[in-house]
């Protein structure tokens, strides 16, 4: 029912071991390249999945959401105020400020000591004390960031009790006073510039928080109760404001990273991972995709190019235990490590092969180093999309084998997704392939916008506004619905669905040419007429006729020519301009040649006409509608020439006459 071709002889699948030890292959070139590296870093985090995900599957599951906020206080320690002062951070995060280690300002910032009619201190940017300024309060004095560095202040909660440098204002440049305080508290466990920040300033690293997103034993009361539960920080804000340490609080509606594949909040959590550094070959992705023709141009330089110009190193590795294994061994000794790139290298080394590459059996597989120890597989899985990256070379068990094949195919000629894949698959190909050979993986990419209800909006079973593609097909036929599609908008376009725009489609292309064939099919069946059994010549024919053969062969000529520049929804208008000419002027003109008795040449010359439009058209409309198009030829042809290809989808593509 929905049209596709598949070649279930020869299928590509990732779990298959030639699939895999494809892409082993290209992960040892990319090591001995020396982008493959193992690190320690906040990385974005699953606490479902236990996993991290690369940025550009985060970059799939963003969600707007309200989350509760709150605008804490810091009491400085260093007793030159004599009333109660406090440096005041804005976060959205209430669950990491047990974690808190340190207040970051911006050195190159002016910083403002307000004191309020309260009798209280606040330390904030002065581009942004107008926020939290009442009638009556007023400037005590400024000073720039740096000059608050080393100020030390009382935290908000007491649980890190680790010895060494805490509790201390430092600097950073990512500070800004676009919001918040200007002040940035920092949980190094929970956030990147935090990490980086904390580390550079010599502050002590802590984390509360296990793998299940879960309080630890450390955090006393809230222990064993998840983190982004919206009980536990109304509880957390309820705890600061009963000792008087919450300026203000709020729901902040924002943008917040979910897990694409179970959509659990995700975490930014500090973890050992392994990593391709796809930021070595930035500049060369870059050049790579502006070679690319991308449909819509836009994209280029703004969705995918803004992506690529904020690329980060690849997260590679997953802690889950159903994947591609990660083919890095490691001495449990000396730490040597070793990527494997194929079955033959494995059985060379270990002597022997798992029953298949996956765990648990390819965990059973080691060998002794050289230093006396055993090397034994890391415990990690792949990222699935550099599985989906890898399939320019592992659909072909390539270099293994069908290095002809490969060199025929690769680079692909054009490939299609919605607009989302832009930093998935898309991204994911073109990262992989320039890696390993340094140039783009595809010609063309064609980006699909997405459907969207009578109204506008994104469909959302939520809203009710849902309309079951199955149940559409039923009602209109799939082939109407496809020409919908390709001829409503452009394909990049996000295109709006409902019934009654697919019926009025489907009366202009798909009723018009079923009424012209069952006209031919009528008439021709009641005059027994064979086309093997006439020959007029097109030249010696009325002009009408002419006139339509004439213009089928201006569309065989547009179509192909649109096609070839990948404009499916010109080549769709241009089809259905043809019909209705067809429909509304040969036919309604010639009506009375087609009813004559006897079957003279004039007679003949219109079944022949007819027919040969029919034929035609069913070769070309087969990439547009291919159920009607096989109906069309099984009909106009195959009854007629029972040499014929068995089908229309054999059929070359029609060429124009000149």
């Amino acid at each position: 029912r929905l049209g596709y071709w598949v070649d279930f002889d020869k299928p590509y699948m990732t779990l298959a071991d030639d699939y895999i030890e494809s892409v082993w292959n290209l992960l040892k070139k990319i090591d001995e390249k020396g982008y493959l590296y193992q690190g320690h870093r906040v990385s974005p985090y699953c606490p479902h999945c236990e996993t991290t995900l690369s940025s550009h599957e985060v970059a799939q599951g963003y969600k707007d959401v309200k989350d509760l906020t709150v605008t804490a206080k810091f009491r400085v320690l260093d007793g030159q105020e004599s009333e109660p002062t406090y440096i005041l951070a804005w976060t959205t995060t209430p669950w990491t400020l047990p974690s808190n280690v340190a207040l970051a300002v911006n050195g190159e910032l002016e910083y403002s000591l307000i004191h309020s009619s309260n009798g209280e201190n606040y330390w904030v940017a002065s581009g942004l004390k107008d926020n939290f300024m009442a009638d009556g309060d007023e400037i005590r004095k400024t000073a720039m960031g740096r000059d608050l560095v080393g100020i030390p202040y009382e935290p908000v909660f007491p649980y890190v009790t680790l010895e060494g440098k805490r509790h201390v204002v430092v600097t950073s440049n990512h500070v800004t006073e676009e919001s918040g305080t200007g002040v940035v508290h920092m949980s190094p466990a929970f956030g990147e510039e935090d990490y980086r920040v904390c580390k550079e300033h010599g502050v002590v690293f802590v984390n509360f928080v296990d793998l299940t997103g879960l309080f630890t034993e450390d955090v006393g009361p809230y222990a064993g109760r998840f983190v982004k539960d919206e009980a536990l920080n109304i509880d957390l804000v309820k705890d600061l404001a009963a000792r008087n340490l919450v300026f203000e609080k709020h729901k902040h509606e924002h943008s917040y990273p979910h897990c694409w594949r179970c959509d659990t909040p995700l975490l930014y959590y500090a973890i050992d991972s392994w990593f391709i550094e796809t930021t070595a070959v930035k500049q060369q992705m870059i050049a790579n995709s502006q070679a690319v023709n991308w449909m819509p141009e836009h994209i280029k330089d703004g969705r995918f190019g803004n992506f690529l110009d904020n690329l980060v190193d690849w997260n590679l590795s997953r802690s889950r235990y159903w994947g591609t294994p990660l083919p890095v061994w490691k001495c449990n000794q000396c730490g040597e490590r070793q990527t494997i790139g194929s079955k033959a290298e494995l059985l060379e080394l270990a002597g022997q092969l798992p029953a298949e590459l996956h765990k648990p059996y390819i965990d059973e597989i080691s060998w002794s180093c050289n230093c006396g120890g055993e090397m034994k597989r890391v415990p990690e899985v792949i990222d699935v999309w550099f599985d989906s990256g890898s399939m320019p070379f592992a659909q072909l068990h390539y270099p293994f084998e069908n290095q002809e094949a490969f060199s025929r195919l690769y680079p692909a000629d054009y490939i299609s997704e919605a607009v989302d894949q832009t930093r998935g698959w898309f991204f994911s190909l073109l990262a992989v392939s320039t890696l390993v050979t340094g140039q783009s993986p595809y010609k063309n990419v064609l980006v699909l916008g997405h459907v969207l209800d009578e109204n506008g909006k994104k469909m959302s079973k939520s809203k009710g506004n849902v309309i079951d593609p199955l149940e559409a097909i039923e009602l209109h036929g799939a082939d109407a619905l496809r020409f919908y599609f390709l001829s409503n908008t452009q394909p990049w376009n996000s295109q709006r669905f409902y019934h009654k725009a697919v019926a009025e489609s489907k009366a202009k292309f798909v009723d018009l040419l079923q009424n012209v064939h069952a006209f031919y099919a009528l008439y021709a069946g009641i005059d027994g007429f064979n086309p093997a059994q006439h020959q007029v010549p097109v030249a010696e024919r009325p002009l009408l006729d002419r006139w339509v053969t004439a213009r089928l062969h201006e569309t065989i000529r547009q179509v192909d020519g649109l096609l070839a520049d990948y404009d499916a929804t010109s080549a769709a208008r241009v089809l259905q301009e043809l019909v209705s000419d067809l429909s509304t002027w040969y036919i309604r003109r010639n009506r009375d040649r087609f009813w004559a008795s006897g079957m003279d040449a004039d007679k003949a010359s219109a079944f022949l006409t007819l027919n040969e439009v029919l034929a035609m058209l069913s070769k070309l409309i087969a990439p547009f509608t291919p159920f009607i198009a096989e109906e069309l030829y099984q009909n106009i042809v195959r009854s007629a020439d029972a040499s014929a290809p068995v089908s229309v989808h054999l059929c070359d593509f029609p060429a124009a006459d000149e």
